[in-house]
């Protein structure tokens, strides 16, 4: 058989900061040896092209190239190079590397691994491939599961099923998540195995799996190997390889495939995720200049012209590069990403602010972000078998078992379909009308509203039938032009009318925000050529103006008593900047399609009152004010930054000429903050705290809403104005 070794070199190695950076990432550092992790992998798998006709490939990005050339030459070896035009997580790099090597070789095995794992034991690791290699000939796409020394906390886990007959490779019964304590303890109790990353199969086997399972990623990667264009050993892919769904090989291959196997092994490996990895690892517990005076255990690095002396401490990681120095306990090296991640949002927030010529590089960078993230992801593992959008995705892309609020589907529903308004070419409109239809199944009720909360199972949590989420199933249905679906969602409100605007169901009958999504449904409406909803539009400015507005404050209050007066007291007195600035586009959009230039006028205070709840330290909006716009948090969620941006960019369309370039510069600073709470994965991080720090929470997929909203709104000023940039912002 042939045998091609791919090296997959992506990855930043965050918990490994100050010495791994994006620039020099740890797959290329001497971390363990003296030479660099990338090099001991190409000397430990090389030898395994040597079996047949293989070739050794890497995959890795175009900034790594210096790296990768000049280390391969270091160690007097050759590779061919393909190299990605973005990164798109290990699904579509083993995908571009198997179909390239399936055009050159189409019986091969390819030996997936990665670039920056510490095996000592290389022949041992050989043995085992091959023998892993058998099995793959026969069909099976097998990985190597490595038997537990103790538990750890650290990696995922491989549920081995029993082998059949004497097979030493087994089916894989179940890929697990990392662990806690008391979890990892069961795992090693119960014979699993680490995950440790290797993957081998023959090329054809891979290929048709991941058409089955994930065929766009499949066809990508196809036709980028098409495309790619070729100078001596690198392989530049083409830029068909970024309408790849960003995914690793895990959830798009391994774990709805049925020819997952596991190969268990004894040889000692480490994915080297945190410095006390590196300490177990390493030749020697120091590097660089450093001194010790009754100080043991640990590990002192120390970069070339830096000097370190380390006095009285014990099993410390002391990290010291030229411009950062990390000092902590070796058994907290997990937490190190978390330092990294505060030391980012106080940069952020020192940094000089964006001005209005760098709105439009922002705004194609968020756009890429939606389309080739954001979009796919949550279009694919963001949505169950059945057509049901999740609530919740956890930071690794799972759903979490979470109660379904009414609110989500039409939410989701509304994204696709303005995605697919702005151009974007995936499943949009199959994808809203699937989970529209399926929500009025499950949360609809007799009269026309919908259910509040429903269990996973479809049991209702709360019978309530809240105006908040019937405004949101009219939008979304006005959205995607089902206006029938949209009139019968508004007429089902009639029993709630109020002399001055509607009941709200639940705890706080008597609320502006029920209002305030009724008001845009109503807006989708009229622009949709809906003419008879202009009096309910109307009615809700005015109940808005007359009642929702404090003239001391020029702020929209939250809730209020059964005569629409203003609660004084407690946190229902509180007020939000996030719908200050809410309102404040919608009654600019109200004021410009009724032709309303009062409205216009008091739209412009509303968004000054929001300003009010800008921190200026970290340039983001608060969650809350006092009734006298006072700060009384400093707890920052991220939807108050999409609506900062949506209300600044409409204000400036129509402002004067100083206006429009201090509300463009508004418009700068919250598209900047926002970026601050955006994952690469195409999920995106809730809260930030008190210091500055996002909080790595799961996604929740209610702010989908307010992400593409806040594009939509880019891209209608951009064209507008003819900004630098922006003139064509779609998402095709």
């Amino acid at each position: 058989m042939s045998i091609y070794p791919v090296i997959m070199c992506g990855g930043a190695g965050t918990r490994l900061w100050p010495a791994s950076r994006p620039s020099r990432p740890k797959q290329f550092l001497p971390l363990v040896q003296d030479i660099s992790l990338f090099q001991t992998t190409v000397e430990r798998v090389a030898p395994l092209a040597a079996q047949g006709s293989g070739e050794l490939v890497v995959v890795a990005g175009l900034a790594h190239l210096d790296w990768l050339q000049s280390q391969l030459t270091a160690r007097d070896v050759e590779a061919t190079l393909l190299l990605e035009p973005s990164a798109r997580d290990s699904g579509p790099a083993m995908a571009a590397a198997a179909a390239w090597i399936q055009a050159r070789d189409p019986d091969a095995i390819a030996v997936f691994v990665a670039s920056d794992h510490h095996i000592p034991d290389a022949a041992a690791f050989r043995t085992a491939v091959l023998e892993a290699a058998q099995a793959a000939e026969t069909g099976r796409i097998v990985t190597l599961g490595v038997r537990p020394l103790s538990p750890s906390t650290a990696y995922g886990y491989i549920r081995p099923e029993p082998a059949e007959a004497e097979a030493s490779v087994r089916p894989v019964g179940s890929f697990v998540e990392k662990p806690d304590g008391p979890k990892a303890r069961e795992y090693f109790e119960n014979g699993y195995l680490w995950n440790s990353g290797n993957f081998i199969a023959r090329v054809d086997v891979f290929m048709n799996e991941l058409a089955t399972h994930a065929p766009e990623m499949a066809a990508a990667a196809t036709a980028a190997v098409t495309e790619a264009r070729s100078a001596g050993g690198t392989v530049y892919l083409g830029t068909t390889f970024n309408d790849a769904t960003k995914l690793s090989i895990d959830y798009a291959v391994m774990e709805p495939t049925r020819l997952a196997s596991v190969l268990p092994v004894d040889f000692g490996w480490s994915d080297l995720g945190a410095w006390d990895a590196v300490r177990d690892a390493a030749e020697v517990s120091d590097t660089g200049n450093v001194v010790r005076i009754n100080a043991t255990g640990g590990l002192i690095r120390a970069a070339p012209g830096v000097s370190v002396a380390a006095i009285g401490v014990d099993d410390l990681a002391i990290i010291a590069e030229p411009d950062a120095v990390l000092v902590c306990r070796l058994d907290a090296a997990q937490d190190v990403k978390r330092a990294v991640d505060e030391l980012k949002a106080r940069a952020a927030a020192g940094v000089s602010a964006p001005t209005p010529a760098q709105l439009g590089e922002m705004a194609l960078d968020y756009g890429s972000w939606l389309k080739f993230r954001a979009l796919p992801l949550w279009s694919t593992l963001g949505v169950s078998p059945d057509g049901i959008f999740h609530d919740v995705l956890s930071t690794s892309a799972r759903p979490l078992d979470a109660p379904r609020r009414a609110r989500v589907q039409p939410r989701q529903a509304y994204v696709m379909a303005r995605a697919g308004a702005l151009g974007w070419r995936g499943p949009w409109r199959s994808l809203a009308v699937r989970a529209m239809d399926r929500f009025h199944a499950a949360h609809g009720r007799q009269d026309g509203l919908f259910r509040t909360l429903l269990a996973q199972d479809g049991t209702a949590l709360d019978e309530d039938g809240k105006v908040y989420d019937q405004a949101f199933v009219i939008l979304a249905e006005a959205s995607l032009g089902r206006m029938d679906a949209a009139a019968a969602a508004l007429a089902a409100l009639a029993p709630r009318a109020l002399a001055e605007g509607y009941l709200e169901a639940g705890e706080q009958p008597y609320q502006a925000n029920a209002h305030m999504h009724l008001l845009e449904a109503a807006l989708a409406g009229l622009e949709a050529g809906m003419t008879d909803w202009a009096h309910l539009a109307d009615t809700l400015v005015e109940l808005a103006m007359t009642r929702f507005l404090d003239p001391r404050s020029n702020a929209i209050r939250e809730f209020f008593d059964a005569a629409w007066s203003p609660i004084e007291a407690g946190d229902d007195a509180l007020i939000e900047p996030g719908h200050q600035f809410e309102w404040a586009w919608l009654l600019e959009r109200f004021a410009r399609l009724r032709q309303r230039p009062d409205v216009s006028e008091i739209a412009r205070r509303i968004y000054a009152a929001g300003r009010a709840g800008i921190d200026a330290e970290r340039d983001v909006a608060v969650d809350k004010l006092g009734p006298n716009l006072e700060a009384v948090t400093r707890q920052a969620r991220l939807w108050p930054q999409t609506e900062r941006l949506k209300a600044s960019l409409l204000l400036a369309e129509t402002a004067d000429a100083a206006e429009r370039e201090r509300l463009l510069a508004d418009a700068a600073r919250a598209l900047h903050s926002l970026q601050r709470y955006l994952d690469e994965t195409g999920l995106w991080r809730d809260q930030m705290n008190a210091a500055g720090v996002i909080q790595d929470d799961p996604a929740p997929a209610s702010t989908f809403y307010h992400l593409i909203a806040a594009y939509d709104q880019l891209a209608v000023t951009g064209r507008r104005l003819g900004l630098a940039g922006m003139q064509d912002l779609d998402l095709a």
